[in-house]
């Protein structure tokens, strides 16, 4: 005989409804007119689906990657991480591809060493319309923010992405080896900077012909810190810089408090694009000069013809501040 729930789904089907029967005692009714399937992934996960030829690829333990187009294939990086492409759009577009897995996995870096060092206040130097301190956030990051952007029409932006976090600080100034007014390049966006662009960079980036400049407020890092920090107990600061060929002039403003930083992260130029700057191992040379070491590269501008890096994001930490090591699997925040 059956039963009193198999009764009500004939009747519901004699009423024009699909019944898509998933494991007993579950069903899914639908009375629309596609044409619903269902297919087990495992016990207990189901996958129901109106058209198309759909491919479930287990990953891993109650995992799975169900996919309807593309040439989709999964590589196991680590025990809850799998790298997942369309092997044809990805070969195709090897250059963007390289530069999104560079820029997600330098984004998990520089999470991981703040948690591990403690940091609990960023400098975001060159903050332009607030990408790094958004993204800080999506990725943990619970400390403070304090993001410093000179040009205007960036600000406005970072002002009103920053307000209603009540701990990211917007700064309407840039940072230099001294405090003065100077000229800066406004007209090239997310390139605008303070330097006059190189052969190289002219050759190169076709914005660079805007000549548009506005007179902006430089000021000093260390006398800005006091206020930056106040309000937290034993700071752990990290600096972020990315001022487009003025890095070393920023860490340059910060004096004898950059003993103070746990961190940074800088943009280090292989090739020229702005006149003045400094080459990569000389950027590194004074980092490492103030017992700052590599911790992470990862490509920021790369030339899809030659394959060239122009720029590494480098982010390095203190020696000294070594964290104490933790046994296999346990994380900072597992410590009492």
């Amino acid at each position: 005989m059956a039963s009193v729930y198999r009764t009500l789904l004939n009747t519901v089907a004699r009423t024009g409804a699909q019944v898509v029967d998933l494991a007993p005692g579950a069903a899914v009714l639908a009375r629309s007119r596609r044409k619903w399937a269902g297919a087990c992934l495992e016990d207990g996960a189901h996958l129901v689906t109106s058209r198309g030829k759909w491919t479930d690829s287990p990953l891993e333990d109650g995992a799975h990657l169900v996919t309807r187009r593309g040439k989709w294939a999964a590589t196991p990086l680590a025990e809850g991480a799998q790298l997942i492409v369309d092997e044809r759009k990805s070969r195709a577009q090897e250059h963007g591809f390289q530069k999104a897995a560079a820029d997600y996995l330098g984004a998990r870096h520089v999470a991981a060493m703040l948690e591990s060092y403690g940091v609990n206040c960023v400098f975001d130097v060159g903050a332009n319309v607030g990408q790094y301190g958004r993204r800080l956030r999506e990725f943990g990051y619970k400390g403070r923010i304090v993001s410093f952007e000179p040009v205007p029409r960036f600000l406005e932006k970072l002002q009103k992405r920053a307000e209603g976090d009540p701990d990211w600080h917007v700064v309407p100034c840039g940072l230099g080896r001294v405090d003065t007014i100077q000229s800066m390049h406004v007209e090239w966006l997310s390139m605008s900077s303070l330097l006059p662009p190189s052969e190289y960079g002219n050759t190169r980036y076709k914005r660079f012909v805007k000549g548009g400049t506005e007179d902006i407020q430089i000021c000093r890092l260390d006398g800005l810190m006091d206020k930056a920090l106040d309000g937290i107990d034993n700071p752990q600061p990290y600096l972020k810089m990315d001022t487009q060929g003025y890095d070393l002039e920023v860490f340059a403003g910060a004096g004898e408090r950059i003993s103070e930083f746990v961190g940074l992260q800088s943009e280090v130029a292989l090739l020229r694009i702005y006149e003045g700057s400094p080459r990569m191992a000389e950027a590194l040379a004074e980092y490492e000069r103030e017992g700052f070491e590599v911790t992470g590269m990862y490509p920021v501008t790369q030339e899809s013809g030659s394959g060239r890096v122009l720029e590494f994001d480098c982010v390095m930490m203190r020696a000294s501040e070594t964290p104490v090591p933790l046994p296999r699997g346990q994380h900072a925040a597992q410590q009492s």
